[in-house]
């Protein structure tokens, strides 16, 4: 049932399920685009690129990071903002705001549904233009895991200097530490010697008094 009652249109909008409302997250095709393809809009997808036709951020072109069918918003690469905080997070873009440039072609039920009423040469195309971004997004991929290996070992670097350092400074707390206990070693020989000082000297005066007695 439609109803002309714009309350009621923007209640089933934000009631819709998810299924219905990821088929309103589209936008318009570019001329080129939508000469080759024959059709006016598309669905969006993640990895189709992007350029934004209104707002603040007019004539930014990138790709789409994500695709938020909640709140029919797409995260386009580049658009950030700033928290109060300090960290940058993602500026969501309506949909309507957008056009689309150039068409992610890795998915196999899109191509399928693209290639439905056009010409094999059309096909083949299309076909052409998957396989090389297929190839980009393999080639990305393997850049992405090389720079999380390089990004461990510097990690891993990083936290066994740390380590010896911290071993170094406790060597050099235990050798500054030794001398102390050196002296304290030292000390007791000198102790030693005033007793032993005491009693050659106790041994005299009693050797003194036995020799005057016997003189008496």
């Amino acid at each position: 049932m439609k109803t002309i009652n714009p309350g009621k249109q923007i209640k089933r909008m934000h009631n819709a399920p998810l299924q219905i409302k990821r088929k309103w997250i589209s936008a318009h095709l570019d001329e080129n685009l939508l000469l080759k393809y024959d059709k006016r809009a598309i669905s969006v997808i993640k990895g189709d690129t992007v350029r934004v036709m209104r707002g603040n951020y007019h004539g930014h072109e990138d790709k789409v990071a994500k695709v938020n069918t909640k709140k029919n918003t797409l995260d386009i690469e580049g658009i950030t903002t700033t928290k109060a905080d300090g960290n940058k997070i993602a500026r969501p873009i309506h949909h309507s705001n957008v056009m689309i440039t150039k068409l992610n072609l890795t998915d196999k039920w899109r191509r399928e549904k693209l290639q439905r009423g056009l010409s094999e040469e059309t096909r083949k195309e299309i076909e052409k233009e998957a396989q090389k971004q297929l190839i980009e997004k393999e080639e990305e991929q393997k850049k992405a895991e090389e720079q999380k290996k390089i990004e461990e070992q510097a990690k891993k670097e990083e936290s066994t200097v740390e380590e010896e350092t911290k071993e170094k400074l406790v060597k050099e707390e235990k050798k500054e530490e030794k001398p102390e206990g050196q002296e304290a070693s030292t000390k007791k020989p000198a102790a030693t010697k005033t007793i032993t000082q005491k009693k050659t000297t106790a041994k005299k005066t009693s050797t003194k008094k036995t020799q005057k007695k016997e003189e008496k």
